[in-house]
């Protein structure tokens, strides 16, 4: 898994701003790319938490109109992107702000993606299926975690297979993030954790893909050390913005290795999950990912010792054979400090789920960059082992 320095790789990521109130530069973005009727893409618990207001007035300020879409769930629906793709052509707009998680954020790119190339969103599944660039987008994420605000991914849940699909294209690469710590402070201790594993989560199968860089791999194991160190004090204080600033760099730059590096088998399973049982996209990763390294692991044994360290699980050093069972007890006792504490059994999934899971989760892109090649019964081996 050594790059060569002579092998040539291509890199993408948007423009971004970070600091508390970027939130607040949404009009001056928009209007920067000619917007004069912006689609504000958000949920629910945003509205409610009074986030969208600061958006819809940064607007105002700058004399642009503007729509509000909320109708999202978590995982979002494929019907629920053709829906938002709807009002955005019946309101003319032409322009995306999009300030919440991964949910909202992953329809909004859904929503570009239809109202720039005509066609139901199902049909871009994959890697690069987007031949029409999305209208101008701005992310603004409110939690520390999905790396969706900064990534080329996607993940649309189709309702009538029951299976989340990923789309992968640079043409959904938002225009510019504006990463923002203040928000994160309305997030509940449960959504703190999930999150934030889902980041730490995006950093060690950035790291040990086949496709990792020497600069993806800087990222990545910065995020693990950010992540592993503000985590746990951002969860026990709520309100610190200092904290907060620290998860939203580690979630930016898992976001940034991921996007270029890809993913591995505990995303493919997770999306399986999710689009099967409508689970939490950050905790079904936190239930996974000590399997799926234990699967792992004989391949790239040093990648993840290199893992080990920056969390500092080794500080007095470490026998060869002890690295593994150290580092799956050290994230084990991180996701169970944090109240990951569930299994996949105590979320509703029984033995007789697995073998089409398993089918599912097969045929994730995710799957390619996964540094071992799982066949069918590994993969329903891993999530047995971790009902």
């Amino acid at each position: 898994m050594v790059t060569s320095s002579r092998e040539l790789r291509k890199f993408v990521a948007p423009e971004f701003v970070i600091g508390s109130d970027a939130r607040r530069l949404a009009g001056r973005y928009a209007k920067n790319f000619g917007a004069d009727n912006v689609f504000v893409v958000t949920g629910p618990n945003i509205i409610r938490a009074g986030w969208v207001k600061d958006i819809t007035e940064s607007l105002d300020s700058e004399g642009i109109c503007h729509t509000v879409f909320s109708d999202i769930t978590s995982n979002p629906r494929d019907y629920e992107v053709m829906n938002g793709a709807e009002l955005y052509e019946r309101s003319g707009c032409n322009a995306i702000v999009v300030i919440g998680g991964g949910s909202p954020i992953d329809c909004a790119k859904g929503i570009g993606i239809v109202v720039s190339n005509k066609k139901h969103i199902l049909k871009f599944e994959g890697v690069d299926n987007v031949p029409i660039p999305a209208p101008p987008l701005i992310c603004i994420p409110t939690t520390a975690g999905t790396g969706a605000d900064v990534s080329q991914f996607a993940i649309i849940n189709d309702v009538k297979r029951k299976v989340k699909i990923a789309i992968i294209s640079k043409k959904i690469v938002p225009d510019i993030a504006l990463i923002d710590p203040v928000p994160l402070t309305s997030l509940t201790p449960d959504l703190t954790a999930y999150t934030g594993m889902d980041a730490i989560t995006h950093s060690v199968e950035a790291y040990v893909s086949n496709a990792s860089s020497p600069v993806t791999d800087i990222q990545a194991l910065e995020s693990i050390r950010l992540m592993n160190s503000y985590l746990l004090k951002a969860q026990k204080n709520l309100d610190s913005i200092e904290y907060r600033y620290q998860t939203m760099i580690g979630s930016l730059l898992a976001g940034l290795a991921f996007s270029n590096a890809s993913l591995g088998a505990v995303h493919a399973m997770a999306h399986s999950l999710g689009g099967f049982s409508d689970l939490p996209h950050g905790e079904c990763n936190a239930l996974l990912l000590e399997q799926v390294i234990d699967f792992n692991f004989d391949v790239c044994p040093e990648r993840y010792e290199a893992i080990g360290k920056v969390m500092n699980v080794f500080p007095d050093g470490v026998r060869p054979e002890e690295v593994k069972l150290k580092l799956l007890s050290a994230i084990q006792s991180l996701r169970k400090t944090l109240g990951v504490t569930q299994t996949l059994s105590d979320l509703g999934v029984s033995k007789k789920d697995i073998k089409d899971l398993a089918k599912k989760a097969l045929r994730d892109p995710c799957l390619v960059t996964n540094p071992r090649k799982p066949t069918v019964d590994d993969i329903e081996r891993i999530y047995e082992k971790s009902l």
